[in-house]
């Protein structure tokens, strides 16, 4: 019986997996990747053979429940089977349903962090995250969700908010944003292919996102991130807005110049 890692790729970039993760791969049997992990990420693995096992939001893709056969079929044939997730595996990756089938065929598996797309998307933008008199919360949701669930309320407390796989709900939820109370001036960054020669950035606001601006600009194509709070704002008007704020705000405060 084999063992099973999981391995977080990080946000695309090759050189952005961790080193442990790349020594994983270098000697890894055999390796299950997610269809956005690129290609030369896969060069870290030469000697592995690879399997394509990715899901992709609205195309076809492998079942779950099909995936995690496949893993535990590799155990027991491979010592060394790498699951390679892309971003980091602990989020949004469904790594928990893996884990499960895992632990019920007594496979041993260990799990390897990855740089997850909301860090790489603030260093991409040069903005950070949290940030003192404007942003000291963060929250990482998701609009999508399974068909047999209710709506989810999403997290509109938190001042910076990052939304994965949100490309094709971007206006609904810049809609449900400002009906829950976000000033249509609140800034907004779209990071599409983040890390990648092919990542492109473009910011505007919430109310123009509402009205569905960035439809035609985001690549069906490319795996996007919404990024949205005061934040993101270019750095002259977040600097004025922290100078503005008192230290003792209290949370429901406008934290707007």
């Amino acid at each position: 019986m084999g063992k099973v890692y999981l391995v977080g790729a990080g946000p695309g970039a090759a050189d952005l997996i961790t080193v442990r993760g790349a020594r994983l791969l270098a000697a890894a049997d055999l390796v299950l990747h997610d269809a956005l992990v690129e290609p030369a990420m896969l060069e870290h693995a030469p000697g592995a053979r690879k399997i394509a096992v990715g899901k992709r939001c609205g195309q076809r893709s492998t079942a779950q429940q099909f995936i995690n056969r496949q893993i535990i079929d590799a155990a027991q044939r491979h010592a060394i089977v790498v699951r390679l997730k892309g971003g980091d595996p602990m989020l949004f990756g469904r790594a928990d349903e893996e884990m499960r089938a895992l632990e019920a065929a007594g496979i041993e598996y260990e799990v390897v962090p990855g740089i997850t797309a909301a860090l790489a998307g603030a260093a991409s933008l040069k903005r950070s995250l949290t940030l003192r008199g404007v942003s000291r919360s963060v929250a990482l949701a998701t609009h999508s969700r399974a068909a047999d669930t209710v709506a989810i309320r999403e997290q509109v407390n938190a001042d910076s908010l990052v939304f994965y796989m949100g490309r094709d709900s971007a206006p609904e939820i810049a809609q449900q944003l400002i009906a829950a109370g976000r000033p249509g001036t609140t800034p907004v960054a779209l990071v599409e292919a983040c890390s990648t020669p092919r990542e492109r950035v473009l910011t505007l606001t919430l109310a123009a996102l509402a009205a569905g601006a960035a439809l035609t600009w985001l690549d069906a194509a490319q795996p996007s991130l919404l990024m949205i709070g005061e934040a993101f704002a270019a750095r002259g008007a977040v600097a004025s807005a922290a100078v503005a704020v008192e230290p003792a705000v209290q949370p429901g405060m406008s934290r707007a110049a």
